[in-house]
């Protein structure tokens, strides 16, 4: 039996009638097949040439050209004026992905050669920077960093994110602040209603002149008893620093509304505005928000379910984001599964619209969407039958 071995499998033919005569080598792309006599060999053997595995090493200062054994083929050192702002520059383009001058030129002299931007840390051989040359590298990498800083600003995640976190401690601060105040008012003003008037009292509070004046504000009885001088003072500013961080939580929300209105337009439609917002935040962006699967979409903000999901607890049907949806929170506790998985999956394709320069979607496509969810609730209008 004849062998025939090629460049990537092996495979066996029967015997073929060869005459003694030598065979004509035949060339080919990747090696060069010798046929050799019958009664000598018997074989057909494949000499591979591998090509040399060349490289472009570089970093801000050089660039090297290296064979596969480590030596140096070539080199172009950067000579221009050094600076650094014009180092920063060359750091800048490192760091985007873009190859240097020099590095172009040496690719140019070798086309089969690979830049390795990364080549030059793992160089054994890589010269170590001079003392002006690793001082003008701080320099330059400050520069970088005051850029990057500035650049920040016009990043609209990071605006959301800051007005987001904001807003959730104003509206914690504002929620303890505003309990206090209704029970402490309450305290002396026996005959308010503290549930229908709970919105007016710290405005009363904050605008009377007394405890008397407050209680004729709500339109109520003066209270039998009436705080010191001091002690007015003191609920009155409390009062109005309510009044006032209601005031500023409310700026807050606004300024959310409209960022994110313009930033996240479809998803914003089909959630609302805040809720948007606090997804994308939650998601550490909009483009890490429309590359999230929906199911992960799903459950974000439910940390505490998931961890106790850890421990064996059932996993959770839907995050504290969806569940504020009254479409999740005002159905039957049945079907909130269903539905938070049916609108996890439209936002998700919202956001991708929003993220890829999509046409936004309008109120007829909300409404349709809506529509599904009332179909949903429709087929489903009792719990199952637990078995």
């Amino acid at each position: 039996m004849i062998e025939t071995r090629t460049q990537d499998k092996t495979c066996f033919h029967e015997p073929l009638p060869l005459k003694r005569e030598p065979c004509i080598a035949v060339p080919t792309d990747s090696s060069t097949i010798r046929l050799f006599q019958r009664d000598s060999f018997r074989t057909v053997q494949a000499e591979m040439r591998s090509g040399w595995a060349v490289k472009i090493h570089y970093d801000w200062r050089l660039s090297r050209v290296l064979d596969e054994d480590g030596n140096v083929l070539d080199v172009i050192l950067w000579d221009a004026r050094r600076t650094p702002s014009t180092l920063a520059e060359r750091l800048s383009m490192i760091q985007a992905g873009r190859l240097l001058p020099e590095t172009r030129t040496l690719l140019e002299r070798f086309p089969e050669a690979t830049p390795d931007p990364l080549g030059a840390m793992s160089d054994p051989n890589w010269p170590e920077p001079e003392e002006g040359e690793a001082n003008l590298l701080q320099e330059a990498t400050t520069i970088l960093a005051k850029r990057g800083v500035a650049d920040a600003a016009g990043n609209i995640d990071r605006r959301l994110d800051m007005l987001v976190s904001a807003t959730a401690e104003l509206r914690s601060a504002w929620t303890t602040n505003e309990a206090r105040c209704v029970e402490w008012a309450g305290l002396f003003i026996t005959e308010a209603d503290l549930d229908n008037q709970r919105t007016k009292i710290p405005l009363a509070i904050a605008d009377a002149p007394n405890i008397d004046g407050a209680a004729t504000a709500l339109g109520v009885a003066p209270p039998a008893h009436a705080p010191t001088e001091i002690e007015w003072a003191a609920l009155k500013s409390h009062a109005s620093g309510v009044v006032t961080s209601s005031q500023r939580l409310q700026e807050h929300e606004d300024a959310i509304r409209e960022i994110a209105s313009d930033y996240i337009p479809s998803l914003s439609a089909l959630m609302g505005p805040l809720g948007a917002a606090k997804l994308v935040v939650l998601a550490g962006g909009r483009e890490r928000l429309a590359r999230m699967p929906s199911g992960s979409l799903q459950v974000l903000g439910a940390h505490a379910a998931m961890a106790a999901h850890r421990r064996g607890a059932p996993p959770p049907k839907h995050g504290a984001i969806l569940f504020s949806m009254p479409q999740v929170s005002h159905s039957p506790r049945w079907v909130r599964g269903k539905i938070a998985r049916f609108l996890a999956g439209k936002a998700s394709i919202a956001v991708r619209v929003d993220h890829f320069d999509g046409v936004p979607w309008d109120q007829e496509q909300i409404d349709g969407i809506n529509g599904e969810v009332e179909a949903i609730k429709a087929k489903f209008p009792k719990p199952p039958k637990r078995g």
